[in-house]
Order: structure tokens, then sequence, then C-alpha cells
């Protein structure tokens, strides 16, 4: 299919990408349904239930169906291109599930693992410590299986692994994530190129598309509510609203001198390198 960019379509997942050309799209960024049982939340959470998708079902199914997904937006990235997939810790009757136990039977190298500090629990029980994090895996497709891949610009690598803000409010979807977070990831990946196509299998409330456009790249989006399409594509209508967000996350990526000009001039290139020298001249 030839890719209709700028464009969210009503679909299954799976479906749609199946019908997207190989090595056609530079980066890929969604958080899927997590499978969280929709009634067992903490008594002070809304239960979270999707339009037209069940996040009560068996967890082998589940978890055989994230990697179909994986798969093919495996197949869809560019070599050398990323996708980045928001997920969680989840426990059920004891048993605990990481996204890393069906992201290390796909086709992607993990790059990295960042922690998203939500601020905020979602269940307030005793049974754990409360659970304020999910988690961003940076998956990568490399190029002539070179698992390492081309360094971030200084001024995007200088940000932390971990990420410090609360999901978005105000929403009509369940479970929607803040526009900084797609920023942060388009801006580090595609810089300020402003060429590219930006995806996003389990689009929701259009969050990605939206910083996609905002940061001046292509995008598709792909979900199976007629709702959340519509409310979707509403938010993009008006992006010129959230401008402000996209230009202050911008601000967060700046760095005065990078490591390679700093080593250049001999300058301070870490932070305990004087009391290391010190070190070595003393044995």
């Amino acid at each position: 299919m030839k890719i209709k960019k700028n464009k969210i379509i009503c679909g299954d997942a799976i479906d749609i990408l199946k019908q997207i050309e190989d090595n056609s799209i530079d980066l890929g960024i969604t958080s899927p349904p997590y499978n969280k049982g929709e009634k067992n939340k903490g008594w002070l959470v809304k239960n979270v239930k999707y339009q037209n998708n069940s996040d009560a079902i068996n967890e082998n199914v589940y978890q055989d169906q994230q990697i179909k997904v994986l798969n093919e937006m495996y197949r869809v990235i560019k070599p050398g291109g990323s996708f980045f997939y928001n997920h969680k810790i989840r426990w059920d009757k004891g048993r605990m599930y990481h996204p890393i136990e069906w992201l290390n039977k796909t086709k992607w190298a993990v790059r990295q693992e960042i922690i998203w500090d939500r601020m905020i629990a979602a269940n307030i029980r005793g049974w754990r410590y409360w659970q304020v994090d999910e988690r961003i895996y940076w998956l990568y497709k490399p190029i002539d299986n070179n698992l390492i891949g081309k360094e971030l610009e200084s001024k995007h690598a200088l940000l932390t692994s971990i990420w410090r803000f609360p999901p978005e409010r105000k929403n009509g979807h369940p479970a929607p994530f803040p526009l900084v977070l797609p920023t942060r990831i388009i801006y580090s990946i595609l810089g300020d190129t402003k060429a590219g196509i930006v995806i996003d299998p389990y689009v929701g409330s259009g969050t990605t598309c939206l910083a996609a456009k905002l940061l001046g790249f292509d995008y598709l989006g792909i979900d199976i509510s007629s709702e959340y399409v519509k409310d979707a594509e509403k938010k993009i209508k008006n992006s010129e609203k959230y401008k402000g967000v996209v230009e202050e996350e911008k601000g967060l990526h700046y760095v005065e001198k990078t490591f390679q000009e700093r080593k250049k001039n001999r300058e301070n290139t870490g932070k305990f390198r004087e009391n290391n020298e010190t070190q070595v001249k003393l044995l």
C-alpha cells in the first residue's frame, strides 16, 4: 500500500501494518493497551476500558499479538530506524509480567530501557510499593547487524534515562501519554531535519501524530476505534494551541560544548576527571 502521509486510519493495527511497504517508515512510537484486566484497578482509579478493544484477554494470546505487531513494525521501519515502545510491569495473582519477556522474542534489538516516572500511582493497595513507573523501550533495527547504531547529538544525549512527567489529564482516552513524551523522542531521533515519517500503530487520542506535525514531520496513525480517530483528527486540526509544550521541550535539548569539543580543547570531559588523574599520580 502506498503510504498515506498525514492520515489516521481506523482499523486493526496488524491488518493495516501488513499493507505498508517494507522499510518505508523512519520512526515509530506507541503505547498499546496493557492487558491490565479492566476490573483489576485500585479503588481510586477508574477502570481502563478502551472502545472496541478488550484489555482483559488471555496473557499468552496478548503477548503473541504484541509480538506480531512488533515484528510488523520491524518490517516497515527503515534499517537504522527506531521504535519506542511504552509499556509497564504488571502482576496477576502474584505473577509478574515484564515487557522484556515478549520483546526478546521479536526481531528488534533493545537499545535502551527508559524509566518513565509518572509521578502518580495507578493502584494504592499495599501489596507492593506504589508503582509510579512505566517503561519505554528504545528498539533498534540494525544496519548490517551493527547493534550499536548512530550516536545521538550531544544536546539530545544529555537527557537522562529517567523521564519525569505526569500522564496527560483531561483526555477522553483512558490511558494517554503526555505530548512531551513523543516530542522528546521525535526531536532526539530525527532532529531538525524536517524529513521523515512517524508512525503510531495504537495512536489513541493522536498525541504522537500531533507531536510529529508540530515538529514538521509527516505522520501515520492507526487505531481500531472510530471515536478515538475523530478525537485525534480534532486535536491535530487545532495543533497550534499545543505549540508551547513542544517549544518548551526543545529548549531542554541544549549543550554549550560537545564532548568532542571539550576533548579537543583539553577541557574537562568528565565529572571525576581531576580526581581520577590525581589518583593515578598517587599510584
